[in-house]
C-alpha cells in the first residue's frame, strides 16, 4: 500500500488541479471515502471554462463533476461515486456527517465547516482499505451560534426544523418577490455565518438555483 502522506498529497494534489478540495473523509466497511467539494475562491471560474458549460447541454455541472472526478479515481486506483448515481443513491448527507467536517443545520441541512450551508458535494474517492490520511478538524458552528438566522431567514418559512416545503420554496423564487434568493441564492442558507465565508459567487448560486426549480439557462 502506497505510504498514507504520498496518498494524502496525491488527492489534494489532483483535486486542486481542478478547484475541488477535501470536504471530509470517513471509513465505510473496509473503504476510506474521501469527499470532494468545491475549492473557493475560484473555483465558479475553473468550471465555466470548461467544455461541458459551454456545449448548451443538460446538468453541465454534474457531466463536469463526472467527467473530473472519474478521472482522479483513476489515477489513484479509486472508484468514484456521485449523489446522483441510482437508485438506490449513495448516503451523501450521511457520509458527511461521519465526517466530522459537517452537521444537520437547525433547518436539518447540512452546514459544513469550510462551505458552511452553501456545501456541494461533487463527488466522491472510494480507496479500498483504512487509510489514515490528512486529518481535518471541526467544530458544529451551530452550536455556538446565537441567533439561528437559517430558521427565520427564509421569506416564506419554507425551511423549518420540522421540514422543507419544497413545492413553496420552488413557487416563490419564481415570483418577482424570490428573485434576490433566485439570483444570490437561499436567503436562509446565505444567512448562516459559516456561509458569509464561504466564497461562493452570486452567479454560483444563481446557476444552482435555476437548476433546482428547473429552469437552467444553459449556454448557447
Amino acid at each position: 500500500m502506497e505510504p498514507v502522506v504520498a496518498v494524502s498529497e496525491k488527492i489534494e494534489r489532483l483535486a486542486a488541479k481542478a478547484c475541488l478540495a477535501i470536504g471530509g473523509i470517513l471509513w465505510d466497511g473496509d473503504d476510506t471515502i474521501v469527499l470532494l467539494i468545491p475549492q473557493e475562491p475560484g473555483f465558479w471560474t475553473h468550471f465555466t471554462a470548461s467544455a461541458e458549460y459551454a456545449d448548451g447541454l443538460a446538468d453541465p455541472l454534474d457531466r463536469w463533476s463526472k467527467r473530473v472526478i472519474k478521472g482522479i479515481a483513476q489515477d489513484l486506483g479509486a472508484v468514484a461515486e456521485f449523489p446522483s448515481d441510482g437508485p438506490p443513491y449513495p448516503p451523501f448527507f450521511s457520509w458527511a456527517l461521519k465526517t466530522g467536517q459537517a452537521w444537520a443545520s437547525p433547518v436539518q441541512m447540512l452546514v459544513h465547516q469550510q462551505a458552511g450551508m452553501m456545501l456541494s458535494l461533487r463527488g466522491a474517492l472510494r480507496l479500498t482499505g483504512h487509510f489514515q490520511l490528512a486529518p481535518l478538524s471541526g467544530k458544529n458552528p451551530c452550536r455556538t451560534c446565537e441567533t439561528s438566522p437559517c430558521l427565520t431567514h427564509c421569506p416564506v418559512g419554507a425551511l423549518s426544523a420540522e421540514q422543507y416545503d419544497v413545492a413553496a420554496c420552488q413557487s416563490h423564487l419564481r415570483t418577482t418577490e424570490g428573485q434576490r434568493c433566485m439570483t444570490q441564492g437561499c436567503l436562509a442558507r446565505r444567512a448562516c455565518p459559516v456561509s458569509l465565508k464561504s466564497g461562493r459567487l452570486d452567479a454560483q448560486s444563481e446557476f444552482h438555483m435555476q437548476a433546482f426549480t428547473g429552469d437552467q439557462k444553459l449556454s448557447s
